[in-house]
């Protein structure tokens, strides 16, 4: 069996482009990290601080985890939601990262 790959397309705004070559919107592989799985939410990050160094540390602490002042949407929907970085990407993900604004509660 073969690594499955899709494509991913991150989005951000401009005060997270500024760390990556002034882009809001960059496409990397992601990979899965066995035979048989789906690329995960964490391998495209991986991928996208790999080409975008400048970007791990404002994106996921010490420990590999999301930042709480940022916020992940995988094809829409809240990645905590769906898993965290453990998330599974459907091919031709569109991810967003946002700054949280506010937190309620």
């Amino acid at each position: 069996m073969t690594r499955s790959a899709t494509l991913v397309t991150f989005v951000f705004p401009s005060a997270l482009g500024r760390w990556a070559g002034d882009m809001v919107e960059l496409r990397v592989f992601a990979v899965a990290d066995r035979d048989g799985g789906r690329p995960t939410l964490g391998a495209a990050l991986d991928t996208l601080c790999r080409t975008h160094p400048s970007l791990e540390r404002r994106l996921r602490d010490d420990h590999g985890r999301m930042r709480r002042h940022i916020s992940v949407f995988v094809c829409g929907e809240n990645a905590r939601g769906l898993g965290g970085l453990a998330c599974a990407l459907p091919p031709a993900a569109e991810v967003h990262l946002l700054p949280v604004l506010s937190r309620v509660g």
